[in-house]
């Protein structure tokens, strides 16, 4: 008993009154996206282990810096964390010209929890089995291949950027409101590329209406273990993929960060929550709070040159 109120002091920030304390997982998407669901699961588990109420909830809006800047204006108590992505916090500070508040100073990262591979899928009417087969299309036929994103400054669309400018190509962006229209425009050969998660990607593949060139993790993906990387194939730098972490205000006391990290790594060791984030085309992994922040920033530089190459901007 001594133990679990210790744990559940620090982790959930239990306040000086001894009251009881709820703490929230901020999701700054809307319900039902990837991180959202992989949020719930690990929220309940924490739930169980606490025997505390881990809420999640939803905040989206501003491409998600809604629900982080509210996270970073909360008390750093330990009591509201920000369920992340690289989108939103490596992304973001160099896409936004009017954010008001600094994504890496006024948040702390505190957990990397689950990362989600890519891949680069093709319509089958596009004349390219490889990545060098569509490189030398790309540069044979410049402004002639057109890749689909979820939007301008969307992982997806800078994932595109990245081939483009280390290989030396020049292929045509086409923005789309989400996802699913993406795809849909794809199959029907409207357009030829799609750079998405793999999980969204292999319905797809597997009924025969895309073709996938190539997985742009560093690894091979278990999931895709006969289709090679893009550095496999000659073409480096274009390491893409969208991790789920967690973040508090900036001011939290270390003390609670490392417990929130050190719980949260417990509950990822376990083979059925292992099994529940891989079902959701996720990789389950664990980054302590060093380590996340090292990361953080040198995808936040890696990403730079990207954004600014693509010309996207938002308010």
């Amino acid at each position: 008993m001594i133990r679990l109120f210790a744990l559940t002091a620090l982790l959930l920030g239990l306040g000086t009154t001894g009251a009881p304390a709820q703490t929230r997982f901020l999701v700054p998407y809307t319900p039902g996206a990837a991180n959202d669901t992989l949020a719930r699961i690990l929220a309940q588990r924490l739930s169980v282990a606490t025997g505390q109420t881990v809420l999640v909830e939803n905040r989206p809006g501003a491409g998600g810096h809604l629900g982080a800047e509210l996270v970073a204006r909360s008390e750093p108590d330990g009591r509201t964390l920000l369920v992340s992505t690289n989108g939103l916090i490596a992304i973001g500070p160099h896409l936004y010209r009017k954010l008001t508040y600094d994504p890496l100073k006024d948040l702390t990262p505190v957990v990397r929890f689950a990362n989600v591979p890519y891949a680069l899928g093709a319509s089958p009417s596009l004349p390219a089995i490889s990545i060098g087969e569509l490189l030398a299309l790309a540069r044979s036929k410049p402004d002639s291949i057109y890749y689909a994103s979820s939007g301008n400054g969307s992982v997806p669309h800078l994932c595109g950027e990245l081939i483009n400018l280390h290989a030396g190509v020049k292929m045509v962006h086409v923005p789309y409101k989400g996802g699913a229209q993406a795809m849909g425009d794809v199959v029907s050969g409207t357009v030829q590329l799609y750079c998405g998660s793999i999980a969204s990607l292999l319905p797809f593949a597997q009924s025969g209406k895309v073709r996938i060139l190539g997985v742009t993790s560093e690894q091979r993906s278990p999931l895709l273990p006969d289709v090679p990387t893009f550095k496999e194939q000659g073409l480096s730098g274009v390491e893409v993929d969208s991790w789920v972490g967690l973040h508090a205000p900036a001011a939290t006391p270390r003390t609670v960060v490392e417990r929130i990290a050190a719980e949260v790594g417990k509950i990822m060791a376990v083979e059925e929550v292992r099994r529940l984030f891989e079902a959701q085309g996720a990789e389950p992994e664990v980054i302590g709070p060093d380590a996340f922040a090292k990361a953080v920033r040198e995808e936040s530089a890696r990403w730079a040159p990207a954004v600014k190459a693509s010309g996207a901007t938002l308010d």
